[in-house]
């Protein structure tokens, strides 16, 4: 959707938000946008400590068992987007884009590709180098996962997107072969770089996302 010919982006800083009602306001704004009711918008979210399976999950990626996970309070729930398991949580910065990427060229393949470009941007504002996998869609370094990616997109709408370790709590994946992937590692952002505040990857993520994807003005809401 335009305004007086600019592509504008909408965001919508949720703070601290459940995984189930997140999900529920993205079923909501992605209908809206079919409809052309409202522009692209990109959701930014904390959420509570939760394992997520993709379509494509395999249950032999969840390693707890049912009474584990009961004791350690991390739920686990079965959703819509691709990929396999992953974690949500407090200090992870997670990016779910409403967007219309309806275009020539401009498929799955594409949107995943500029996702990874917005994150690999953003850690060079800290002075890291983050590279990708074409095998593993995500961003590493080194040797370590420091953002997963996992969409869904219909009729040209965009779901779910990326989630970015900026503070997590590292021993929370300890319950998941996370992603499926045997072999390599998890990171954060606060391991790397000294002092790292919340706030201040927000503000990179979103400058990185409104260049990238070629956007002329932001709407916060």
């Amino acid at each position: 959707m335009k305004a007086e010919g600019k592509r504008i982006l909408c965001v919508r800083d949720l703070g601290h938000q459940d995984y189930e009602s997140t999900l529920d306001f993205q079923r909501k704004l992605a209908e809206q946008r079919k409809k052309g009711e409202i522009p692209d918008v990109l959701i930014l979210v904390e959420h509570d400590r939760v394992y997520t399976m993709g379509r494509n999950a395999k249950d032999k990626n969840v390693v707890m068992s049912d009474v584990e996970l009961s004791q350690s309070g991390i739920r686990l729930i079965k959703t819509d987007r691709g990929g396999d398991v992953t974690y949500h949580g407090p200090g992870q910065l997670v990016g779910y884009p409403i967007m219309n990427i309806g275009g020539e060229g401009r498929g799955v393949l594409w949107y995943v590709q500029k996702l990874e470009e917005v994150i690999c941007s953003t850690l060079e504002k800290f002075g890291l180098k983050g590279v990708t996998d074409p095998h593993n869609r995500g961003v590493w370094i080194g040797n370590d996962k420091i953002a997963a990616i996992g969409v869904r997109v219909t009729r040209h709408v965009t779901m779910h997107g990326f989630a970015l370790n900026v503070s997590v709590n590292l021993a929370d994946y300890k319950g998941i072969i996370p992603c499926g992937i045997v072999g390599r590692g998890i990171t954060s952002l606060n391991l790397l770089v000294p002092r790292i505040s919340m706030s201040e990857v927000k503000q990179m993520v979103v400058g990185e996302f409104l260049r990238i994807f070629e956007y002329d003005d932001v709407r916060r809401e």
